[in-house]
């Protein structure tokens, strides 16, 4: 459940200064770990072996369960920073995955996602997930990654407001944070990639919330699906075959002059909104085409 609203999260990570609470984001290159002690794993903590892994391990699921196919990969750049910015959905959301695995694949590049800090405070979790390619969404960062290293991010701007819908309001995507991606692309001096994915909505489906559980959890929500009904929390893991497209769309050249920490809220939210518009009519194209939800 991701969530890359850049400015919406509550941002402490571990090593936040402990006396005054400051937030500390990763450190740079020049004051990280001895590089011969991190073996094969980058100033973010990715690692190569772990992608390999990971790679092999949902290369079939990609290729045999969810069937993917991409429309408008020329969109996708070869090199230098960018923002991939897609619509996100599923109560165990399979976007950012086929996402990443994909774009490795077709393009042999590398692609970190910005994650909600929460990730970090699980035992085992943030680590693993640092090593498959996450990064907290710290806006420094953030910033880091695309203008300094010219990497590949890919953000969720709707957060868990879109993986906890029901199923009833599939497609309908929800509003684009604060902005927040735009105040980093145009920040970074990069382009916004948007991206439609449509078969995340089916592949787990949520049928209902139980929100005096989540409450008590103190987690967004707890998704009621088919399959956790049938299967119990192993449920959780068994993902329906629906057809996966990733439609990448044009690139959007954020008009605001770049470097600078704060942009006008007006000009971001409505750059934001006019990003959430173009993914939305993709969608509905993209539903318009689609014959089947399982063949596509």
């Amino acid at each position: 459940m991701t969530r890359s609203r850049l400015h919406d999260v509550p941002q402490l990570v571990p090593g936040d200064d402990p006396t005054t609470g400051a937030l500390v984001p990763v450190p740079s290159a020049a004051g990280r770990t001895d590089p011969a002690r991190r073996g094969d794993v980058d100033d973010w903590g990715r690692s190569d072996r772990a992608r390999n892994l990971a790679r092999r391990a949902f290369g079939p699921l990609y290729r045999n369960w969810f069937r993917v196919e991409w429309e408008g990969l020329e969109h996708l750049p070869t090199t230098g920073g960018a923002l991939l910015v897609a619509n996100h959905a599923g109560a165990v959301p399979m976007d950012a995955p086929v996402i990443m695995h994909g774009v490795e694949e077709e393009i042999g590049r590398p692609v970190y996602t910005l994650a909600e800090n929460v990730l970090w405070s699980m035992p085992f979790v943030g680590t693993a997930f640092s090593r498959v390619g996450g990064v907290n969404a710290h806006p420094d960062n953030a910033y880091r990654l695309l203008h300094e290293d010219g990497q590949l991010a890919l953000v969720f701007p709707e957060g868990t407001k879109a993986t906890g819908k029901t199923y009833a309001e599939r497609y309908q995507l929800r509003r684009f944070g604060r902005g927040g991606f735009v105040q980093l692309a145009a920040r970074a001096g990069v382009s916004v990639v948007p991206l439609a994915v449509v078969g995340s909505e089916e592949a787990m489906p949520n049928l209902a919330n139980v929100a005096p559980l989540a409450r008590v959890l103190g987690v967004p929500y707890v998704p009621v699906t088919a399959q956790m009904l049938v299967l119990g929390p192993l449920g959780a893991f068994a993902f329906l075959p629906a057809k996966f497209v990733v439609r990448v769309l044009e690139p959007v050249h954020i008009d605001l002059p770049p470097g600078r920490p704060r942009y006008s809220a007006a000009a971001v939210m409505e750059e934001a909104e006019r990003i959430r518009q173009l993914v939305q009519e993709a969608l509905h194209d993209m539903l318009r085409a689609r014959s089947s939800v399982w063949r596509g």
